[in-house]
């Protein structure tokens, strides 16, 4: 088995490893740029799994800043029927991409 890690941003949890190409909520950080996104929630060695409660203190995931894009869009739409009611709404997740390079 391969090392892993449980990480929490953005109010989601993510299952990283390293090498992994991430995509999360937006982050102001510069493309480039190291960061570190911790404490850990659960770590795995490949052989043993920690768990924290709730967290692993002293643990970290670091990453690279690859790029920002925006995701798909959501539409929301809502009608009353017979009313003449119509309302649509479109929207679009700002994300930012990371590459892990270390977990630990």
């Amino acid at each position: 088995m391969e090392a892993y890690a449980v990480v929490e941003t953005g109010g989601k949890q993510y299952i990283v490893k390293p090498r992994d190409i991430v995509q999360i909520e937006s982050l102001s950080a510069k493309v480039g740029e190291q960061v570190e996104l911790g404490p850990l929630l659960a770590l795995s060695d490949g052989q043993k799994l920690n768990v924290g409660k709730p967290t692993i203190k002293g643990t970290k995931a670091a990453c690279t800043v690859v790029s920002h894009i925006r995701g798909a869009k959501v539409i929301s739409f809502r009608k009353k029927r017979r009313k003449g009611y119509l309302r649509k709404k479109g929207h679009r997740q700002e994300i930012t991409v990371l590459r892990v390079d270390s977990i630990g």
